[in-house]
């Protein structure tokens, strides 16, 4: 294993890698621990409602490869991994968030454990549930429009709204995944350029089913790192509020 890095010094060594080096040595537990870490991270209302599918086989993965438009970090990548929103998924993990929350208060009958159960019960199944064509999502926004004449109110509650949110939830695992390889020294590049429909099936997702992106592993090469790494101003970037 490599020596461990500090925080500043994994951050500066992280680099999006296009080209792997394919006579390296690759050890796919490392993955295996990788995505456990991933399993770890932050996500809207710890829901959960994502799927991380690992690629390894070499013919799907060069049928994958294909899909990402031929990329070089895709055709020379030890493994692929697609990091995937299930937000069919949402009643089951209700369900289970519930059932720990009942855990946890167990015997309390105070106003923190009612709320939190009544978050589980009430509110995640009214921003959650959707129609087809977003007819649920629309009369969302026009509640909370109207009352938050008065108040602050969340506004974000439309389907599409929804999709946002688990897609930020599901980048989240993948930073953290990408943070955990090249904490063991390895290198990772997240691709956005795939055929989506292609990909879906491939990998035999279901129709509501999203690909946030996939992300491929390796050792890097000299050449799988383009150059030097630029960034605009902090000043730009950076807002201070004091």
């Amino acid at each position: 294993m490599s020596q461990p890095y500090d925080f500043s010094s994994l951050v500066h060594s992280r680099r999006s890698v296009r080209k792997y080096d394919l006579t390296a040595k690759f050890d796919h537990q490392v993955v295996t621990r990788a995505l456990e870490l991933a399993a770890l991270s932050p996500n809207s209302s710890n829901m959960q409602l994502w799927q991380f599918h690992r690629v390894i086989n070499d013919d799907k993965r060069q049928q994958l490869a294909t899909l990402c438009m031929g990329q070089n970090a895709a055709k020379t990548a030890n493994e692929l991994i697609a990091f995937v929103i299930t937000p069919d998924k949402w009643q089951q993990r209700t369900r289970i968030n519930a059932a720990h929350i009942r855990e946890m208060f167990k015997g309390r009958d105070d106003k923190a454990s009612k709320r939190a159960l009544k978050y589980y019960e009430k509110l995640i199944p009214f921003v959650y549930r959707n129609d087809r064509f977003g007819l649920l999502g629309l009369g969302r926004r026009l509640i909370c429009t109207f009352l938050g004449r008065n108040k602050p109110m969340m506004r974000e509650v439309s389907k599409a709204d929804l999709r946002v949110c688990l897609h930020k939830s599901s980048s989240l695992a993948a930073m953290t995944f990408m943070m955990a390889m090249r904490a063991e020294g390895y290198d990772t590049c997240p691709m956005e350029g795939f055929d989506s429909k292609r990909v879906k099936a491939l990998l035999g997702l279901k129709n509501s089913d999203e690909i946030t992106m996939i992300v491929s592993c390796g050792k890097r090469t000299d050449e799988g790192i383009y150059g030097e790494r630029q960034r605009v101003d902090n000043q730009e970037i950076i807002i201070t509020h004091a």
